[in-house]
């Protein structure tokens, strides 16, 4: 007994030390173990947000100041917060923004994307940061002809395009499904402000756009019309890599503090408060103006137009389109004063106060001034004036770009006749996507400089003389 009760005592203790350390090791080993960083972490660690962006007003686009779009400045907020530099991959339509969020390198993908129950099945998608809604946007013209569409079932027979594989597309099925007759087709060749503008042209009778979108574009197409809404209001989202969890928490986390702070309503303000507000000055308005406002500003045009040698009519028609002369004037991208001037271009230029007449005339002043000298030397005589003008509005870079399609189709790229007729084709992806700048409403710095030139006309021919430096008498 003895011999089986010392062998059993020994396997006892054998059994409770095994026990005793497995039981120990798995509880210690969960504090040891190596965690796999997350991406959030990756990101961090590298500094960098690889994100895709959607070329285009609502999303990302260059201006004369730099890179803008709500969107945009939206990731750049989270960049700064993250502590990391965005580097961005241009997308010309929605289709390929989606194509691209699909690289393993991809953090983000921005495109003014609708979470809809289609694309919530394929795509990552992060919290909501924007409501818009699908609206049916139309040729103005059709409202005079009598068949401006007022429902969904008048849409039957009419030329409508949109998107491939958007949310417009999805719409558009959805609606057939249900039994409505409509002969729409989709395009990737297209974004949709393209389609907006075809829409103006008459070249098709309708798109769908988002409510925020089209609030953008109405100013600058105004024969498009809001025929009526085609859904709910869609949460706007970003697309996110797989596997990313708590990068989404983060971004949650941030977006939340965003909205508290008020940055976000700041943001939204910046872009949208006054899309909906664009008044069209006439003649009489601008006669009106020459005996009201002129007289307080005219030899403040006449001192800075001598010193930087702009001719001071082209200057005061210039600040008129800016500002129609009203040195508190703010526009709805934060540009401010007589000439309009943004933050950091004034900073640039030394002008502390943007609403004090005298530095905001000397500091457009003296900007155009430097954009003439960085106009190219071919250019020469009024020529480069227009082209300092187009690059005061749009940017000197996409006024290069310009000159290399022209040169491209074979038109002079140093005379603003041909430069004209290039400049607004940087709106249509097959041209823009092959230049450096990308995207840019080319037909806003077209308008731009003949707005100028026909005030000045006005200027130099009205009866108001003491306005007029003696070069310009004499040339009338």
């Amino acid at each position: 007994m003895d011999k089986y009760l010392k062998s059993s005592i020994v396997f006892f203790f054998a059994i409770s030390f095994f026990v005793f350390g497995w039981l120990s090791h798995t509880a210690y080993e969960p504090i040891h173990r190596i965690k796999t960083p997350s991406l959030l972490d990756e990101i961090k660690e590298k500094k960098i947000l690889n994100v895709v962006l959607l070329n285009s007003p609502s999303t990302y686009y260059i201006g004369a100041d730099g890179a803008k779009g709500f969107e945009y400045d939206l990731l750049d907020a989270y960049a700064k917060h993250l502590g990391v530099k965005l580097n961005i991959t241009v997308a010309n339509t929605t289709k390929e923004a989606l194509e691209l969020s699909r690289d393993p390198n991809i953090h983000i993908t921005s495109a003014s994307l609708a979470k809809t129950k289609i694309k919530e099945k394929n795509f990552n998608f992060g919290p909501s940061y924007f409501e818009a809604q699908q609206q049916v946007i139309c040729y103005r013209g059709m409202l005079w002809q009598g068949h401006f569409p007022k429902s969904i079932e008048d849409l039957t027979g009419l030329r409508i395009v949109v998107g491939e594989d958007t949310s417009y597309s999805e719409t558009i099925e959805s609606l057939r499904q249900d039994g409505f007759d409509i002969n729409a087709t989709y395009t990737s060749e297209h974004s949709t402000e393209e389609l907006l503008a075809k829409v103006a042209d008459n070249e098709i009778d309708c798109t769908i756009a988002d409510s925020n979108i089209y609030a953008l574009n109405q100013r600058y197409f105004p024969k498009i019309a809001l025929a009526f809404s085609v859904s709910n209001r869609e949460q706007l989202a970003w697309v996110l890599a797989p596997d990313s969890k708590e990068l989404k928490d983060d971004m949650y986390s941030w977006l939340n503090g965003f909205n508290q702070s008020g940055e976000m309503a700041r943001l939204k303000d910046h872009y949208y408060s006054f899309a909906l507000f664009f008044d069209y000055y006439n003649t009489k308005t601008f006669y009106d103006r020459i005996k009201s406002r002129l007289p307080k500003y005219k030899e403040l045009f006449e001192k800075y137009g001598e010193k930087y040698n702009i001719p001071c009519s082209v200057l005061a028609a210039q600040s008129y389109q800016e500002s129609h002369w009203n040195p508190k004037a703010k526009s709805y991208t934060g540009v401010r004063g007589l000439m309009m001037l943004t933050q950091s271009t004034a900073k640039m230029l030394g002008v502390k106060n943007r609403l004090d007449p005298e530095q905001s005339i000397e500091g457009g002043a003296k900007h155009l001034n430097e954009l003439l000298k960085r106009v190219p030397p071919e250019v020469s005589g009024e020529d480069r004036l227009k082209f300092a003008l187009a690059a005061y509005n749009v940017g000197l870079g996409h006024i290069f770009d310009a000159q290399l399609l022209a040169e491209r189709m074979g038109l002079n790229k140093n005379v603003w006749s041909d430069l004209k007729k290039v400049l607004p084709l940087l709106a249509q992806k097959k041209y823009y996507k092959t230049l450096k700048h990308g995207y840019a409403r080319g037909s806003e710095p077209v308008r731009y400089v003949d707005s100028i030139y026909d005030y000045r006309d006005i200027l130099q021919k009205s009866s108001y003389e003491p306005f007029l430096g003696k070069e310009e008498k004499d040339e009338i």
